[in-house]
Order: structure tokens, then sequence, then C-alpha cells
């Protein structure tokens, strides 16, 4: 293959996916990490993509784009639906104890079928949320005793974040604590664009008993602005595909179970 045409496949896989791994690539054409890191340049200085740690995202993407969680709710919706379910077989037969669940989009789609899967295991579950969306969804649910956490709500993830919500998660030991991520990679963990969004995963993370985080694979290798926690902060990761061996080899080290949906 020429050179220009693997950069037009990049410049395709840019477009559609709104990121790129230079690991990826150079599996995916056989070709040094060095010449992808060539061809990303390339693509910088056209205006198309934004260099970052481990490969490239589109146009001006950077540390503090947000996506609104409408948006992301229609982004590998399949994935994001077999994520929540495998991460659900946390919860075993009889399941008698407390949950809490994290803003996002794939921890909406793990609400959205919590009662079903309580009701099919015969369980019930202590659940509270800072999240406006998933509490409405789990309101009126038969297996769930909810309680829903205030502060400020942010319009972009429908979330609450500030003082008032950090001191009330404090205050809390949820046995399984479901966790969204914006990025995870090896060297900076987990992070998100927003630094209040930020400081309410941290309080999620350190409340926890056990922390459990659903992540699709557009997630890996991405650093965003804040890093919320360590791999070691965390238990299990839901995943639908496997990690890039970096990642992976920083997750084995960490303790990390790994859960491919």
């Amino acid at each position: 293959m020429y050179a220009s045409e693997r950069q037009d496949e990049i410049r395709a896989v840019l477009r559609e996916d709104g990121r790129v791994s230079v690991l990826a690539l150079s599996e995916r054409f056989d070709v040094t990490p060095e010449t992808i890191r060539r061809d990303l340049d390339l693509l910088e200085s056209e205006g198309l993509a934004t260099r970052v740690h481990g490969g490239a995202v589109l146009g001006a993407r950077t540390s503090r784009v947000e996506v609104p969680l409408l948006e992301r709710s229609h982004r590998v919706p399949e994935a994001k639906q077999r994520i929540a379910a495998r991460a659900l077989q946390a919860l075993k037969p009889g399941f008698r104890g407390s949950l809490y669940l994290d803003a996002g989009s794939t921890t909406a789609q793990a609400a959205a079928n919590l009662d079903t899967h309580l009701e099919a295991i015969g369980g019930r579950a202590e659940v509270v949320t800072h999240s406006m969306q998933l509490a409405a969804a789990l309101s009126g649910a038969e297996n769930i005793a909810l309680t829903a956490i205030g502060g400020r709500v942010r319009g972009l993830t429908a979330a609450a974040v500030g003082g008032e919500t950090i001191r009330a998660i404090g205050a809390l030991r949820p046995d399984i604590a479901f966790v969204g991520t914006n990025g995870l990679s090896a060297d900076f963990g987990l992070s998100t664009p927003d630094p209040d969004e930020a400081d309410v995963k941290a309080a999620i993370v350190a409340a926890g008993r056990r922390i459990i985080v659903l992540a699709d694979a557009e997630k890996f290798e991405e650093d965003l602005l804040v890093r919320f926690a360590s791999l070691s902060d965390i238990d299990v990761l839901v995943t639908d595909a496997a990690p890039p061996q970096p990642l992976a080899d920083a997750l084995d080290g960490a303790g990390v179970e790994v859960w491919i949906a």
C-alpha cells in the first residue's frame, strides 16, 4: 500500500470514529509506529487531526471537549448494551445490597436493565445516584429503593456536582459502585474533561467497596484534562474489546479484572 492510500484510510477512520491509536494503526497497516506518527503529523498539518498521547483525535477535539450525554448515548449503542449486561452479572442470585450508579451513557444502560435483572435473580438493591437521568429511570422500580443525591446540576451531563454532592457521597459506603469514564490509559489512569465531574467521580471511587468501571473501547488510551482515579483504584473493568497491550499490561499490574462483553 502506498503512503497516500494509507493516509486516506486513516482520514476515513478519523472522520468516522473521531480518534485513532498509533498502535492499532501500526498493526492494521503492518508498519512501524514511527511511520504512523509521521502520517498523523501530516494530518495534523492539514487541520484534520489533533495529536494526543497514543494517537490523534479529530480536528479541534481537546482534553476539555465534552460530548453531550444525549449524543454519547447514540455512540456504539450495541457495545454499551453488552457492557451493561455483563456488568450486572456482578450481582449474584439473591443479591441484597447497595449500589452507586455514576452518571453516563453506559451506566444509564445498566440502570435501564437493573430492575429486570434483580427480578430475574430474586434480588433487591438500595441504589444511590447523583444523575438526574438515572434517578428518573429508576424511580418506581419494584426491586429498587432509590436515593437521589442533589447539588448543582450540569446541563451537559444531567448530573449533580459541587461540594454538597461530594459531602453526601463521602458519607456513603456502597457495596458496589458502577463508574463511567471518558478516558482510560496506562499512564494517566481514568480521566474526564470537567474538574467538577472529576471531583464527584473521585468521591465515588473513594466511597465504594468494589469499583466496577464501564467503558467501551473508544475510551482506551484517551487522556482527558482531569484524572480522577488511578488504575489501582478500581477492581473490575467491563468493556467490549481487549485493551491494547500497554493498557492490558498496566491493568494486570494494578490487579484489575477485565471482563469483555
